[in-house]
């Protein structure tokens, strides 16, 4: 299983729309990726390193695919799509990573 994990960095005059991106952004990726997107969590940053620090990544989303051909198979024909959504809930740059799920829920 891999995660794709989409992170956006915290940046004081950033705007980000957490409501946007759970209720609505998120729902189009898990709609149009269909069955190759098994789940997806939304992450909302809340702090850093200590609590007194701001957040490394103001939001985030993990999305959970079988393979990376999968994840493909189901975001590269919507990518557009997806991509162009962007700017209703923010107007920060995604930080992407691919990972190997190694340990999962138990």
């Amino acid at each position: 299983m891999i995660k794709v994990s989409v992170m956006y960095p915290n940046k004081t005059s950033a705007r980000f729309d957490h409501a946007y991106y759970r209720d609505k952004h998120m729902p189009l990726v898990k709609t149009r990726m269909g069955a190759s997107c098994l789940f997806y969590t939304v992450d909302k940053g809340l702090a850093g390193g200590s609590p007194d620090d701001p957040p490394t990544y103001v939001g985030m989303c993990h999305i959970y695919c079988d393979s990376v051909d999968s994840f493909q198979a189901g975001f590269g024909p919507h990518a557009k799509e997806i991509l162009a959504d962007i700017p209703n809930y923010t107007d920060l740059s995604p930080v992407l990573q691919i990972s190997e799920v190694v340990v999962g829920q138990e």
